[in-house]
């Protein structure tokens, strides 16, 4: 009887959906976060209750959760083969994460995940209509055929040339990365923060930790944009000192950026004024 009942309710939700969309915007507003538990404890019906869901995305360029999974895949671009999403603590930190600049740049459409359910939905629901969905801040951004054999040469080209950059950067960094690489995420920002494939995702972190929670300890990688003026400042500095203390803010600003709270903020602001103060003189 509770199968019946069930797919009798999904059934009417879906029927609203098409039939009724300013009733179905109501109900979302009321109930969208109890529905978003569904593909975790309804395996039998998650494909259903996908088809429900409502997200923020860039392709409105606003805060309200009015498209579907259905919408995202019609609007896909040419040889895009998964679904795309960010997860942060809110709307602005989410749509101006430095992680979306390349899909701004390139014309792709990503999810913007807000509420604290987003991610353990995810979890969850690793694909729609034979789509993966990724996260757009975890490992390594793999575009597909969207991005061009040339791009992918350059990459690797730039990466080789930089390497003892990126050594100097770790060693400055030993404490706080796990690695240093080239980006091919940014193309305004000179470096991001991101997490690696398989570690906890960094909201989804942030609210266990704030809930009380013994997490262990994980460390991002830290990617560089080589095209960006404080990089190649950074490449050209000669004073280890001076160099630690860049990589440091350029590391404690990618973080402030993805809504993280720095370790030690007073180091940062030290840190800030004294190169404020050299550039000064």
């Amino acid at each position: 009887m509770r199968g019946a009942l069930t797919k009798r309710v999904l059934d009417m939700l879906a029927k609203m959906a098409k039939s009724e969309p300013e009733n179905y915007s109501k109900f979302w507003k009321e109930f969208g976060q109890v529905l978003k538990e569904g593909p975790a404890e309804d395996f039998a019906n998650r494909e259903k209750i996908a088809k429900l869901l409502r997200f923020a995305t860039t392709h409105t360029g606003d805060a309200e959760q009015s498209q579907s999974l259905e919408d995202y895949v019609a609007r896909m671009k040419e040889g895009q083969e998964k679904i795309y999403y960010i997860a942060a603590e809110n709307y602005n930190t989410a749509k101006n994460s430095p992680h979306l600049e390349v899909f701004r740049k390139k014309g792709i459409e990503v999810l913007l995940l807000t509420d604290r359910v987003d991610e353990w939905l995810m979890s969850h629901l690793s694909e729609f209509d034979g789509k993966s969905l990724q996260d757009v801040g975890k490992g390594e951004l793999d575009l597909g055929k969207l991005d061009t054999d040339e791009e992918k040469q350059a990459k690797e080209k730039v990466a080789e040339q930089l390497k003892p950059l990126l050594e100097r950067v770790k060693t400055a960094l030993t404490e706080e990365v796990a690695e240093v690489r080239i980006t091919d995420r940014l193309t305004d920002s000179p470096a991001c923060v991101v997490v690696a494939e398989h570690d906890m995702g960094a909201q989804m972190r942030r609210i266990l930790e704030q809930a009380g929670q013994k997490l262990p300890d994980s460390k991002p990688i830290f990617e560089l944009n080589p095209e960006h003026p404080l990089v190649k400042k950074l490449e050209q500095e000669t004073n280890e000192a001076r160099f630690g203390d860049l990589a440091h803010i350029l590391f404690d600003q990618a973080n402030l950026a993805e809504g993280a709270q720095l370790q030690d903020p007073a180091a940062y602001v030290q840190r800030l004024n004294k190169l404020l103060l050299e550039l000064s003189n």
